[in-house]
């Protein structure tokens, strides 16, 4: 077997420690003098029941990153995804999401058993907020509401709860520096002014 690096990718020579000479941040005030205080729209728009505006991106949205930890801190993100809406909202502060056919790790299901705990990022393709989600977690076998869950006229084995913390959305600067809802940016697309090949 080849243990040549594949095509494309960066080759980083080994050369000692990758960490000398780093300077590491020490204390939560060092950060906050780094980093300022945030303004006070920022603090107001945490949360902890969903609004209408909330309900419409839940409603929309495809995609949701799940973030889970064990009891020592190990941490695990997971994807999740389906038709829009495919999040279930129960009442103002839980929402329920299917387990879907997968790669059966259960990864965040095993954290979720020890660690309640998880961060939920939703995302809509094309669209500029991101609605970010803290709660507490159970997995559940079965419920009324795993009806209304079905895909394809199968029911989910599974679903993850999550009791309601904190919401936030987040402004658009992180989509809108990586590109990632612009076609030209994406990989294989021809770069604007590009002739053809």
């Amino acid at each position: 077997m080849s243990n040549a690096a594949p095509a494309g990718a960066a080759v980083t020579a080994p050369a000692g420690d990758p960490l000398a000479g780093a300077v590491p941040l020490e204390s939560a005030e060092e950060l906050r003098e780094i980093m300022g205080t945030p303004w006070p729209l920022v603090i107001d728009k945490v949360h902890d029941r969903l609004t209408e505006a909330d309900l419409d991106l839940l409603a929309r949205a495809p995609f949701c990153a799940v973030s889970t930890s064990d009891a020592d801190g190990n941490c695990d993100t997971s994807p999740r995804g389906g038709e829009p809406g495919f999040t279930q909202v129960l009442d103002a502060r839980t929402l329920a999401m299917p387990d879907l056919p997968g790669n059966r790790r259960a990864d965040s299901f095993q954290n979720i058993l020890s660690n309640p705990h998880v961060g939920l990022l939703f995302l809509i393709p094309g669209v500029m907020t991101v609605l970010r989600i803290n709660g507490r977690a159970r997995i559940l076998t079965d419920a009324p509401f795993f009806d209304a869950m079905a895909v394809k006229g199968r029911r989910p084995h599974l679903a993850l709860v999550v009791e309601i913390d904190e919401i936030y959305l987040h402004c658009p600067a992180s989509l809108k520096r990586s590109g990632l809802w612009a076609p030209d940016t994406w990989e294989g697309a021809p770069r604007s002014g590009a002739g053809p090949a």
